[in-house]
Parts: C-alpha cells; structure tokens; sequence
C-alpha cells in the first residue's frame, strides 16, 4: 500500500505546480492584452529567450541563418492581440524592430486616428477607456523613461555588431531599399523611427516627413530643366506657327495649272511675233527664271519673270562701277555684219538703252491681238522688265519679260573669284559645271542715266546676272542627292525662304511701313538664303523637323546683315545689295522683324 501511494503523493504535487504555473501564466496574458506597452514588449522579451535559445542550440541558430521566404502580413482586424500575434511569425536579429511597428508606421500614414485605435483597443471591451489614457499618456511616459537612462526601445546596430551571418542578408535588403529610394526622388527616404519616440495618438507625425532641402546643385539642375521644358514648349508653339503659315503659303495644283498654260501660251506668242517681224531678235531664246521657276513662289501664282536672250559670243567687257556688279559691253569685230550693230555706239559699245527702247515697243504689238485682257505697265524707272498684267476668271497674273544678252565666255568675270562658295555645300565637281555656263546680263543701271564713265553714260550699262545658275542651286540644294527626293530626308531650306519673303512681304503691305521698306525686296531674302546654305552646307543642319530654329537662325543673319547694312552679292562678294539702303530703313526692318520674332510672329495669323 506504501508503495502505491507514492506515486500519487508525487504526482499530486506535479499536478498542483502545473496548475498554478497554468494560472500564473493566464494573468499574465491577460495583463499583456490589457496594456498596450506590455503587448508591445511581449515579442522583445520574447526576442531575447530566443537570443538564449539559439546560444544554447546551435543548431536551431543555423536553421535560422538560412533565407526564408518572408511571409505576406494578413490585414488584421485591430486589437493589440492580433499585431503580437503577426510580429512573433518574423524576428529581425540582434533587435531591430519587429514587423508589427513597421504594420502600424505604413497604417498610421495612410490613417492615423485608426492606426490609434487598433494599437489602443485591447480584446476586453471594459478597458476601451483605460487603453485610450494609456495611448495619450505613453508619450510622456517613454520620454521620461529615456531621459532617465532606461531602454525603451531597440535602435539599428551598426554592421560591426550586427551578427555576420546575417550581414550579407541585412545588406541585400539595404541595397534594395536604396535602389527603390533613388528611382523616386520626389519620396523622401523612409526612416524606422524608435517605438519611444513615436506617437500614434499625433496624427501629425503620421504624415510623411518633408522632403530634404535641395542642394545648389540639384537646384541648378532643376532650374536648368524647367528652362529647356519652357523653350521646348516655346520652340513647339513656334513650329506650329510657322508649319501653319507654310500650309497657307502653298498655292493649289490647280491654280498653278491654270496659271502657268496662261503665261505659256502669252510667252509663245510674244517669242514667235519678235522672230518674224524683229530682225535682231531671229535667234532669241526663253529663260525662264524668277521663284516660280525655283519653287519658292507664295500665296498665289501670280508673278512670272521670263528673259528673252540674245547670244552674244565675241564681246568685250568694261568695269562700269567699283562693285564689278555693272559692266559696258562691246562687240568684237566680226566675219559678218551682226544683228547687233544697229545699237553700236562709235566705240563698239552696246546701247543698252536703245535696244530696250525698241524691244518694249515689240512686245507691246506683239500682245495687241491676244485674247487676253492686257494691260501694259509704266516703265520703271532703271527697270530692264516689260511688264503685262493679264486678267483671267478675276484673277490678276503679272509677266515681267526681261530683256538679256547671253554672253558665252571661257571664265566669268574675275570679280566672281572669290564668291560663289559652294564647295562644302553642293561639291566643288558641281561648282566646276556651274561656272562653265555661259552668264547674262541685263540692260539695268543704278544711279542718274546720264552719268558717264569712261565715255559710257550708265543708261547703257549692262548688270551681270546668274538667275539661272541660282534656279539650279536651289533645286540641288542639298547636300545630298537625296535630299527631299521620294526616298531621302526633307530639309527646310525652301520653306525658311519662303517664310523670309513673306515676312517681308507683309511688312511692306503695311502703309505705315511700306515707305521705309521700299528699298528691300525678295533677292535680299534668297541672298541671305544661299549665304546660310553655303556657311551651314550639312542637310542635317536644315533638318524639316527643326523648322522653327533653322528660321530663327536666317532671321539672325539677315538681321546681322541689317544692323551693319552689308549683304554681299553671292557670286560678286564686292557688290553691297543694300548699299542703295539707309542705315535707318535697315535698323528699322531689324528692329520690326525683332518684334516679330519676340511675338511668335503674329503678323503670320
């Protein structure tokens, strides 16, 4: 019997201990739910028996080293109770802050008065009001705990007594959250803050904290892309401006159909009527020459410039001027009589004057049985055209026929030596073929007609003309022989020039502006053109894309042309084209086309 009771005698105090370590252990519980710093440090002291479990077990520690896949924290449906129980499923080492901190740092920022409450609220429904004092009055209190030189909470250990095994892990995580951190440079960076030091019942503290001030360098930086962004929305507005004017600057196929078979049948039969019945006229040619011609015409085709050429191959030339522009030519002797030697003068030399006198009056007999409403236009004066003005189905089309001598020469004259730079534009094997091209000139003088030089009086002088050798450059005038061909890149040298000539145009229109701009015309604009394609010859640099700078860039040349009133002839460098022009007419039209270009032109709308 002794020995039976034994047993029971040792079991029953077992018993008896275990019940009351089983009671022990239920009030604690319940005070850890009750009190939300006691459930906050639940998993600290936790932290620690497994801090002394791993010493002790080295094997369990070496289990833990390996990476594991963390998982995915549930939404929880507040309480204290359930955010112990998320923050016992993953431990970081040597004390740094558990997950349930980081769950209630990203859920007060979203909303910090339920971030409060889930914190606050325990699973007992009779302690809602202690728990609400307590969260209030947990500030306070862990100050106070800090000042003092207790530990209230964990803080980041430094990599030296981080545990090496997990090192290499705590910096992968490091890495990754600074390569996320610089991708957005507009989020602040994100700091783990101490659970002592933070207020749940502040919503002011759940906010993200302000961005850093910006340094001098990032603030220049900044500075610098806002300016490209304004100028690139500036540039845009811009293009559309002017992509806009040029759509408006086209003319009709339809127009230029009707257009062109009008001045064509008009040229046939003025040609054909100066064979028959003029007997120095039996050889004379068509040229057809002017911007229709080079495909710069705008708005409407209603200017047409056609020179009726007489050859001329045995001739001398004279200087007329200092320029080299102007020139007096006179016939060698020939085998035979020439048709020409009606307008000699006792030096050989050509009477330009007469000559024109007497083409005017067969043009205008050749015209007077067309059926066509023709008006013959005033002569101008120093001006070697005959101008028609025609009427068709309302519209008004002016032909200006040009009277012009083709002169065939070995070389141009020497005052072309130094012009006509197209060798790292068009090539030097183009420039070659070019110059072997006979020139031209035509019966026009500057200046009083009755002056004389050299016994010549100016009436009879002759300007040297390259109207053809300037059609042909613009309809190569790419740099390469695919230029604006079906297959190759659209450049925008002919839409600048169009824009400059009706920008011009424009100006001229207006009558309170027309009088200081009488002395500019069209030839400026394409002069200033060749200049630029000749100093910019690359098709990159006139790119159709960059519509808008490659005209900024013209306009900035010619308005430099302007403020120092020299343009220089493209073939004869010597020959100022605005020598005729007033420093203050060319100040003006700087100044206005300045205007203009501070406004995004609005004298295109």
């Amino acid at each position: 019997m002794s020995s039976q009771r034994r047993p029971d005698q040792h079991k029953a105090p077992a018993k008896a201990i275990r019940k009351k370590n089983e009671q022990r252990d239920h009030q604690t519980n319940d005070l850890d739910e009750k009190s939300p710093e006691r459930a906050e440090d639940a998993p600290k002291r936790k932290s620690r028996k497994q801090q002394s479990k791993k010493e002790k077990e080295p094997r369990d520690c070496e289990s833990e080293d390996k990476p594991r896949e963390t998982p995915t924290p549930k939404a929880f449906s507040g309480g204290a109770g359930s955010i112990n129980r998320q923050s016992k499923k993953r431990e970081l080492p040597n004390g740094v802050i558990s997950q349930s901190l980081e769950i209630s740092e990203s859920e007060s920022k979203e909303n910090p008065s339920a971030a409060c409450r889930r914190a606050s609220v325990p699973n007992k429904a009779n302690a809602v009001e202690n728990d609400r004092q307590d969260c209030a009055k947990s500030k306070p209190q862990q100050t106070a705990k800090s000042k003092s030189g207790e530990k209230t909470a964990p803080t980041r250990q430094n990599k030296k007594q981080r545990d090496p095994s997990k090192l290499g892990r705590e910096e992968s995580l490091e890495s990754s959250e600074s390569k996320s951190q610089e991708k957005s440079v507009a989020k602040p960076r994100r700091r783990h803050e101490p659970a002592a030091e933070r207020d749940f019942s502040d919503p002011s503290q759940s906010h993200t904290p302000a961005p850093p001030a910006l340094s001098s360098d990032r603030k220049k930086k900044s500075a610098e892309r806002t300016t490209e962004m304004r100028g690139t929305s500036v540039d845009d507005t811009l293009g559309k401006v002017l992509k806009a004017t040029i759509e408006k600057l086209k003319i009709k196929k339809c127009e230029r159909s009707n257009a062109s078979s009008i001045v064509n049948g008009i040229t046939d039969k003025v040609i054909a009527h100066l064979k028959q019945n003029t007997t120095w006229c039996t050889d004379i040619e068509r040229l057809p020459t002017g911007s229709y011609y080079e495909n710069v015409k705008i708005c409407e085709p209603d200017e047409f410039d056609v020179m009726l050429t007489i050859p001329v191959e045995r001739v001398d030339l004279e200087q007329f001027d200092t320029a080299g522009a102007f020139y007096s030519v006179a016939l060698k002797r020939h085998p035979n009589r020439h048709p020409l030697d009606i307008f000699l003068n006792e030096d050989k030399t050509i009477q330009a004057s007469k000559m024109l006198s007497e083409f005017r009056d067969a043009v205008k007999e050749s015209v007077e049985k067309l059926q066509y409403t023709i008006v013959i236009q005033r002569k101008k004066a120093r001006c070697p055209a005959v101008t028609l003005e025609v009427t068709e189905n309302g519209k008004t089309i002016s032909i200006d026929f040009v009277l012009g001598l083709k002169v065939h020469r070995a070389s141009w004259p020497h005052f072309t030596k130094d012009g006509f730079k197209i060798d790292n534009w068009l090539g030097t094997k183009e420039k070659a073929v070019m110059k072997r091209q006979p020139f031209y000139l035509v019966p026009k003088y500057e200046g009083k007609g009755d002056a004389e030089h050299d016994g010549v009086v100016a009436k009879d002088a002759w300007r040297i003309s390259f109207s053809h050798v300037e059609k042909e450059i613009l309809q190569r005038h790419g740099h390469s022989k695919t230029c604006c061909e079906a297959n190759g890149e659209k450049c925008c040298r002919k839409e600048c020039l169009k824009l400059l000539k009706y920008l011009l145009q424009q100006l001229k229109e207006d009558d309170s502006k027309s009088k200081k701009m009488s002395n500019f015309c069209s030839y400026h604009a394409k002069t200033t053109l060749l200049h630029a394609c000749a100093k910019r010859g690359n098709d990159s640099e006139w790119a159709y894309s960059q519509l808008a700078d490659c005209f900024q860039q013209l306009l900035e040349d010619f308005v430099k042309h302007l403020r120092e009133r020299h343009l220089p002839n493209f073939f004869i460098p010597s020959h100022n084209l605005l020598h005729q022009a007033t420093q203050t007419s060319c100040d003006f039209l700087a100044k206005e086309i300045e205007i203009q270009r501070n406004n995004n032109f609005p004298i295109f709308s």
